[in-house]
């Protein structure tokens, strides 16, 4: 009964020959990066070694990640449905694929700036140990949760996410508007530049601490968390750049129409960009280095036959 209800309210449309290539390489990135995510989280709840309050922050990032891919991937299979069968429809669930979407790009930038925040703390303020707390650092995830959630809900009282024959996706549309101004600086803007703001402050501070007196042990922590701030600012700054496309449009839209295919493009590269985050992020957190080198070192031990 629903196979037919599907067909009978779908439209056929034309398709373009780089439209399934496109879809697949989205789903494969999008199913990775669901795959990445659980599996740090796995490794981050099951290692003790890892309960810790950074590893807190980096859990709570790669949560984020999770719900992001998997939106993401939801998107991309629902776009590789309809272009697979030429056909223009929008199920029940397309307007909160495109919510959530928009929810878990302000979650993903978010924990970083969090993760950036709490290194600072350490550093400028060491004496404030409830700021640096799981109570408090709790409090601050718990927050930035429900802003995640709240923050897009104009976009659904308004309805202005809507279905995109072309793209195949449930979008706000792009465009001279105080939601789209809204949109990028709530989601894009304020977070990412924060967290830069606070690695140049912390660069500062760091510099001036090597200028004065201060004790070897305290520098070389100061100096590890200022390491650790410029990667994830490094991180940022990459996921901004793979995807500048979407900036583009954005900006284009404020004067002109943009292109047709405007957010398929927007997209392939948001979807690409994922994957990697996940392994920057990976790549640039030591703890779950140590972890899972642990894991396969074990499991490597267990296939191996011993020798007598």
């Amino acid at each position: 009964m629903t196979a037919t209800m599907f067909d009978t309210n779908s439209l056929s449309i034309n398709s373009e020959s780089w439209f399934i290539p496109i879809d697949i390489l989205m789903i494969t990135c999008t199913v990775s990066t669901v795959l990445l995510a659980i599996f740090f989280c796995i490794i981050i709840i099951f290692d003790k070694t890892c309960h810790t309050i950074p590893m807190m922050l980096v859990a709570n990032s790669c949560l984020a990640q999770l719900i992001f891919g998997s939106d993401m991937l939801a998107m991309a299979i629902f776009t590789f449905h309809n272009d697979f069968k030429q056909i223009q429809y929008q199920d029940s669930l397309c307007v909160f694929r495109g919510y959530l979407g928009y929810v878990a790009t302000i979650l993903q930038n978010h924990s970083y700036l969090l993760q950036a925040a709490y290194r600072y703390i350490t550093v400028v303020y060491p004496n404030r140990l409830s700021w640096q707390s799981a109570r408090y650092q709790s409090l601050f995830i718990f927050f930035m949760w429900i802003f995640g959630f709240i923050g897009p809900l104009p976009y659904i009282i308004t309805n202005q996410i809507q279905y995109h024959v072309d793209s195949q996706i449930c979008q706000m549309p792009l465009g001279l508007s105080f939601l789209t101004i809204y949109n990028v600086l709530c989601v894009y803007f304020i977070p990412m530049s924060l967290t830069i703001l606070i690695y140049f402050k912390l660069v500062r501070y760091v510099r001036g601490m090597s200028k004065n007196i201060t004790s070897t042990n305290t520098l070389l922590r100061a100096q590890r968390e200022l390491k650790m701030v410029r990667q994830i600012v490094i991180l940022v700054i990459s996921v901004a750049t793979i995807g500048f496309p979407y900036a583009i449009f954005i900006f284009m839209s404020l004067f002109t129409s943009p292109p047709k295919y405007h957010f398929r493009i927007a997209y392939i590269f948001v979807d690409v960009s994922l994957p990697f985050a996940m392994i920057a992020l990976y790549k640039f957190t030591e703890a779950l280095k140590t972890s899972t080198m642990k894991i396969i070192y074990k499991r490597t031990n267990k296939i191996t036959p011993a020798i007598a």
